[in-house]
């Protein structure tokens, strides 16, 4: 059955809402957190931000959780030589976090514990704090990262830092 209510907010979601959550200075600061936890553990973490989902894809029962295993794919994030990819994926309209694992990472970490990321991540966006709430799980993540896949003396920067803006549809 369809949410209505989340139907109409995907919707009537203005294209640049993202933006008001996430002004230029607030993804300059994410990217200089991932760049600055990149230099602690072996992973590569991206952050996605989708605005919302085409009405009709939400209508036909598109999740966030679907919607994030999809960007995972055309972001590549699964293509860093220890499959050591994290996408952090948010969809604004639901203000939901989806935190993927590639398959190298997913093996070491319980994934009670991204759930456990996601959810204070999601806390804080309910409160409206946005750059304190990515920047808190970045830092988890980072800490999970650590003890779970610390870096070897080879560690390259395979994925952008940068978050990306998914533009609403693209596949």
């Amino acid at each position: 059955m369809v949410n209505v209510k989340r139907w109409l907010r995907h919707l009537f979601m203005p294209p640049w809402a993202w933006r008001r959550a996430f002004p230029r200075a607030t993804l300059d600061a994410i990217e200089g957190a991932i760049r600055e936890s990149e230099t602690r553990h072996g992973g590569e973490i991206r952050f996605a931000i989708e605005n919302s989902l085409p009405a009709s894809w939400v209508w036909r029962g598109m999740t966030g959780r679907k919607r994030a295993l999809e960007a995972f794919s055309f972001l590549r994030v699964w293509d860093t030589e220890h499959n050591s990819g994290v996408l952090v994926y948010l969809l604004l309209a639901d203000r939901d976090i989806e935190i993927i694992a590639d398959r190298g990472i997913a093996a070491r970490v319980d994934p009670s514990a991204w759930g456990a990321v996601a959810q204070a991540m999601e806390m804080d966006f309910r409160r409206g704090e946005f750059e304190h709430g990515v920047l808190e799980g970045i830092r988890q993540i980072s800490t999970l990262l650590a003890v779970h896949f610390p870096p070897g003396k080879h560690n390259p920067d395979e994925l952008p830092d940068r978050p990306v803006i998914v533009p609403s549809g693209y596949k």
